[in-house]
């Protein structure tokens, strides 16, 4: 990284130097971290205030199954950040690089990706986790994720795309590959998964006269022997049975080992023919981290106490799914609850650090534990107190109803679920195959874009080069630097 390039953070009013503090992700750590830091420290004038994120929203990811499911808009689970977020900087970008020991980030921006640099004085990382595959390529090329909002909308759009397929097929394997559905993942995003596909399939065949619930399939293939490891067993065998009664096939000590020729390969086991894999199955922290030259716990950034990164002490903090936050001889969980907390604690001792305050160690405890299973059925654990079926189902919808940000928000998705008991859920196919390929088209070219456009960089910094080698600072026309801007 050129650290020379990079901006210096401006000036004060007094014209000093304003100190800047950096927040990666926009997440609920990073979120939540940052709206905390524009009430406090993005008032003052000495102080920057910048986050850096992909999307210009935060993703409730709880509800991302009832977006699938079509009970939910995708517009119903998003918050801008721009409303959120006051008093702080808010840069849409991908972060590409971070080097701690010259304290500068580079990160892309826009369609064409084009390459940016910005200093920091202290640095909060809340990058999350991506989609892990276990270096299975077949698996990633075709499978369906439950990550991000596209991931929900397009899950939806490929189930009614399945059955209008299917509606009009009369080959009978091709029609029982299409009416096949496999979740790779008993964990709560799996389990909250193929409740919802199943319920959604089930209610929607029968407005299909050529098809019957009998040909459908829907099939959880889980490592372990219980569903919801997280929870206890009463309650990992009470969902096991609610799926199997509701007609999820349960493939229980196996795993999907592959995807060939419109086969989900199962281990042990025999293959599944489907054209529908929706993976669950694993995450990793966000690949740009596995280049930091800091310790790290599974590839997650060791921290403290205090969520300072380890040798980055009053520099550099972490929170979230990259981050291994200790919690007596074990970690925190990646859970958005917990995410939540490290970003406003880690604000705080960020504060502590720019004031010269007094640091306060991250102590929090689970409060509890939720899964919504199918329609009107859940199971909770909350407060050492387990229950499950509609009363936990009930308890779902208000708690994250509750924690959904924003109140226009809120009132959207509680008038959705009140016309829900009225009315028959959604089953439009509101993104076609037609689309897609107009998609891909556009993608085409914006990466015909770019590589035009990094061919003209990298020719326009070797001229830059040779410039300096013969005494000129000049630049070549077109070539900028946006850099910290």
């Amino acid at each position: 990284m050129n650290k020379n390039n990079a901006n210096d953070g401006g000036a004060n009013a007094s014209g000093g130097r304003r100190k800047r503090v950096l927040i990666l992700g926009g997440g609920f750590g990073g979120l939540y971290a940052a709206r905390r830091l524009g009430q406090t420290l993005g008032r003052r004038a000495d102080v920057e205030v910048a986050l850096i994120a992909r999307e210009n929203y935060l993703l409730f990811t709880p509800m991302l199954h009832e977006v699938a499911a079509g009970d939910l808009n995708p517009a119903d689970i998003v918050a801008p950040v721009r409303k959120m977020v006051r008093n702080a900087r808010l840069i849409q970008g991908e972060v590409t690089g971070i080097d701690v020991q010259a304290h500068v980030v580079c990160y892309r921006v826009g369609a064409l990706r084009q390459p940016r640099e910005i200093t920091y004085d202290h640095l909060l990382i809340a990058l999350g986790s991506e989609t892990h595959y276990f270096g299975m390529s077949d698996v990633e090329a075709v499978a369906a994720t439950m990550k991000s909002l596209a991931d929900a909308a397009l899950l939806h759009t490929r189930m009614v795309a399945a059955l209008e397929e299917a509606a009009q097929d009369t080959d009978a394997e091709r029609r029982r590959h299409l009416l096949t559905f496999v979740v790779a993942g008993g964990g709560f995003a799996g389990v909250e998964t193929v409740g919802a596909v199943n319920d959604f399939l089930r209610d929607a065949i029968r407005h299909y006269p050529e098809l019957h619930s009998s040909m459908l399939r829907v099939v959880l293939v889980h490592s372990g022997e219980l569903v919801l490891p997280e929870l206890n067993e009463r309650l990992s065998r009470y969902t096991m049975q609610k799926l199997s009664g509701r007609g999820v096939e349960l493939r229980l000590g196996a795993r999907v080992s592959g995807y060939r020729a419109g086969m989900v390969l199962v281990t042990p086991g025999e293959p599944i023919g489907s054209m529908s894999l929706i993976w669950t199955a694993g995450a990793t922290p966000a690949p740009v981290l596995s280049s930091l030259n800091v310790e790290k716990v599974k590839g997650r950034l060791k921290v403290n106490e205090f969520l300072e990164v380890a040798g980055q002490e009053g520099v550099g903090w972490a929170v979230g799914d990259c981050a291994a936050v200790p919690d007596g001889d074990g970690f925190h969980p990646p859970t958005a609850q917990h995410g939540m907390r490290e970003g406003v604690a880690a604000a705080r001792n960020i504060e502590a650090a720019v004031t010269g305050g007094q640091r306060v160690p991250f102590r929090f405890s689970t409060i509890g534990q939720l899964a919504s299973i199918g329609h009107r059925v859940g199971v909770a654990q909350v407060l050492g107190m387990r229950f499950s079926g509609l009363a936990a189902w009930w308890l779902w919808r208000t708690v994250y109803l509750a924690k959904l940000p924003g109140f226009s928000k809120k009132l959207r998705v509680a008038i959705k679920w009140s016309l829900e008991l009225l009315f028959p859920r959604e089953i439009e196919q509101l993104v076609t195959f037609r689309d897609l390929d107009r998609v891909e088209k556009l993608g085409a070219l914006l990466r015909a874009t770019r590589s035009e456009a990094e061919v003209q960089a990298s020719q326009g910094l070797r001229w830059q080069e040779d410039s300096s080698r013969r005494g000129s600072v000049s630049r070549p026309s077109g070539v900028e630097n946006h850099v910290g801007h």
